[in-house]
């Protein structure tokens, strides 16, 4: 199915515009022909990506999103703002609730108004069951499982246009801070000569699901298009690979070399990928999606992108 017959000549508003995954999908929508909206809580880029516009607006500010929801006047929304780092929100859980949460919260507010709009919330594969015992590996895991509630409440309650995604492990060129990014700016870094620390890592034995973010900002079309209200959907390659694979992998297509330390959690008792076993989306293959970018292909991107920055994350 051509999700572009669907979408093209509509307004989308897509939150985080600027962030990794945000900088892919305003692209994506703006090639598809759709007028793309990107909100940005920090300062606006120096220019335009043809068909995108940019605007400012602290997520956590009801009054600014209403304002911009309603000069935008969007018929899709694509939600991807928000905190999406497991050790910092060791650090600072409270900031974690309030970013990933209150944020949606009052975005889904702001929209209200606006029942034709579908909304699309980027949630994550970490998110877990809420009910007792009550215990989520970590706070960003928290954050993530109430945003998933929140959003499928709010179209029980209110009759929104809301769906889910459950994205896996995102990967490919850009502003990054998962494991593949961090390692390529490391060995990045090794090319210039710069060897800095061991990079440490949690166990070898430890797998995830890994998907280009390209990949997934076309998923995100599909559900889009023609996704059903009210629902979640797994977007992942179905395929997973441990740890020391990923390493190896990305130091053969290095020119660098980093000294590596590796932990020995216990990935069994606390599976990375939120207690879900690797699943192709089916209702996503049913639509004639599937990934196109090698895994190998997005390591590489990842090493260009940070060669191209001297390492930086930017």
């Amino acid at each position: 199915m051509d999700e572009g017959k669907t979408l093209r000549g509509r307004v989308i508003l897509i939150t985080g515009a600027t962030g990794f995954t945000g900088m892919h999908a305003c692209r994506y929508f703006a090639n598809l022909g759709m007028q793309v909206a990107g909100l940005t809580h920090k300062t606006l880029p120096d220019s335009d990506f043809p068909g995108v516009r940019y605007y400012a607006c602290d997520l956590l500010d009801p009054r600014q999103i209403t304002e911009v929801v309603q000069k935008i006047a969007p018929h899709y929304v694509l939600h991807l703002g928000g905190k999406n780092s497991v050790p910092e929100s060791w650090n600072n859980p409270l900031l974690y609730m309030e970013t990933n949460v209150f944020s949606l919260l009052y975005l889904l507010e702001a929209l209200r108004a606006n029942s034709a709009c579908r909304v699309l919330v980027a949630g994550s594969r970490l998110s877990v069951p809420l009910g007792p015992p009550y215990r989520p590996p970590h706070p960003y895991s928290l954050s993530k499982s109430l945003q998933k509630v929140l959003s499928l409440s709010w179209n029980g309650l209110f009759g929104q246009d809301v769906m889910v995604a459950e994205p896996s492990n995102l990967i490919g060129p850009g502003p990054s801070t998962g494991i593949c990014s961090l390692l390529g700016r490391r060995l990045a870094q090794a090319e210039l000569g710069t060897a800095g620390e061991p990079f440490r890592l949690s166990s070898r034995s430890g797998r995830r699901d890994f998907l280009d973010v390209r990949d997934a900002v076309r998923a995100y079309g599909y559900l889009l298009a023609y996704g059903d209200s009210g629902k979640e959907y797994p977007v992942c390659s179905g395929v997973e690979r441990t740890l020391q694979e990923v390493a190896e992998v990305i130091q053969r297509i290095a020119k660098g070399r980093i000294n590596l330390e590796w932990g020995d959690s216990d990935t069994a008792a606390a599976p990375p990928d939120g207690n879900l076993a690797p699943v192709l989306p089916s209702f996503l293959q049913g639509l004639g999606w599937r990934p196109l970018i090698p895994f190998q292909t997005s390591l590489n991107d990842v090493m260009n992108y940070f060669r191209g920055t001297k390492g930086e994350l930017r």
